[in-house]
């Protein structure tokens, strides 16, 4: 039987990689999009199910988990970035990076968690959070505090499914090389960065059979720096 993954963000830079990888190892993706700029440059829409899906939308994300047959493998890209030292960093801020990181993926893991136990298969969940989430860094503390608590939920849900046979786990990937990164920061050295088909590959192991012994754990991807 073809196993089915939902990859929210899937036609952002990393989430198309993901995309890729998965489709290569033989499943049937559905694929949520919010950004019309990113959708028309996703290359995989033919080979794909896409669903227009706000996931910091309870509703719509519940929804989406509700209309698939089964589910085998949920991976929660979707999020947000901010920086700013920390007195100019308001209340409001923290609670738009906790909404846009914790946030999504909280609610797409519960409701990747009920589609699974519905369907009675022993699934992958992955979330994305970030370098920040265990490397101090100056400068983000919305952001790096909002990674952390995409640990933090990981690591207890993990432990609450764990009856169930369901496996959740995250990757931390540090800057990866993307155009706009490179845009951004322009005398960095490329080459320490890791690449986004390195991290997919990552994501993808995660997402398989083979990583049944593996949960409640976040898997540093932090290439060479």
């Amino acid at each position: 039987m073809t196993k089915l993954a939902v990859i929210t963000g899937g036609t952002g830079a990393l989430g198309s990689a993901i995309v890729a990888q998965l489709l290569d190892d033989g499943f049937e993706c559905h694929v949520t999009w919010a950004a019309e700029r990113e959708l028309s440059r996703f290359e995989h829409s033919a080979r794909v199910t896409l669903h227009q899906v706000d996931v910091s939308d309870e509703a719509q994300v519940t929804a989406l988990y509700t209309s698939l047959p089964r589910l085998d493998a949920s991976v929660h890209v979707v999020g947000g970035f901010g920086m700013s030292p920390l007195a100019d960093t308001s209340l409001a801020d923290l609670e738009k990076m906790f909404r846009l990181n914790a946030g999504t993926a909280f609610v797409c893991t519960r409701e990747a968690v009920q589609a699974m136990r519905r369907s009675g298969t022993k699934g992958r969940i992955v979330n994305v959070a970030a370098r920040p989430a265990l490397v101090p860094t100056a400068g983000m503390v919305a952001y790096s505090t909002s990674k952390s608590a995409v640990y933090a939920l990981t690591q207890h849900i993990a432990e609450e499914v764990r009856v169930d046979g369901i496996v959740v786990n995250a990757i931390a990937p540090s800057t990866m090389d993307t155009p706009a990164n490179r845009a951004a920061m322009p005398d960095a050295d490329f080459t320490r960065w890791p690449k986004l088909e390195e991290v997919a590959r990552t994501v993808a192991f995660l997402a398989s059979p083979n990583a049944s012994l593996t949960t409640g754990t976040l898997v540093p991807v932090f290439g060479r720096a």
